[in-house]
């Protein structure tokens, strides 16, 4: 019974903690204070700062992403995301290729400007063949940052930066 007990206080301890780290949203769905923001549930229009993960690009999975209201300063900015209606996992570096091209071809509806004339690159969250298999994991988010690694404040959607 006392061991039962115990796991009860950690599990509360576990739902409060992350609730306390979520970022929340308002009822629009705009992220209004910073906190954790599971990867799966990113939507346009969504901020981020950098992770470990994504700083030295080492492939490694990204399950959550630390979440900024877009009028703060923040690394990284979701202006489209994507299902892939491919019949099965592409190999190698397709992958990576698919989810580029793809987010390519939303970039200058978005920022109101060609890619390559642009100062803004694009950042791809894509599925991992793990993801994939075991958890019909079809979404690639297509975020922007400055090439100079300098922080944006504000949407970049129309700005023609």
């Amino acid at each position: 019974m006392r061991n039962l007990a115990i796991y009860g206080i950690v599990a509360a301890g576990f739902v409060g903690y992350n609730m306390m780290t979520q970022a929340d949203r308002d009822s629009t769905g705009a992220i209004v204070s910073g906190g954790d923001v599971d990867a799966f549930t990113m939507r346009v229009g969504d901020c981020f700062d950098d992770t470990n993960s994504i700083a030295t690009q080492d492939g490694g999975e990204v399950t959550s992403l630390p979440g900024v209201p877009c009028a703060e300063p923040h690394d990284n900015e979701v202006y489209a995301v994507i299902d892939l209606n491919v019949a099965s996992f592409p190999q190698g570096d397709e992958m990576s290729e698919l989810a580029f091209e793809s987010c390519l071809e939303r970039f200058e509806p978005f920022v109101g400007l060609e890619y390559e004339s642009s100062t803004l690159d694009i950042l791809t969250l894509y599925p991992t063949e793990d993801s994939w298999k075991l958890q019909n994991d079809r979404e690639v988010v297509c975020a922007l940052y400055d090439m100079n690694a300098s922080k944006l404040t504000g949407s970049a959607k129309g700005s023609g930066v």
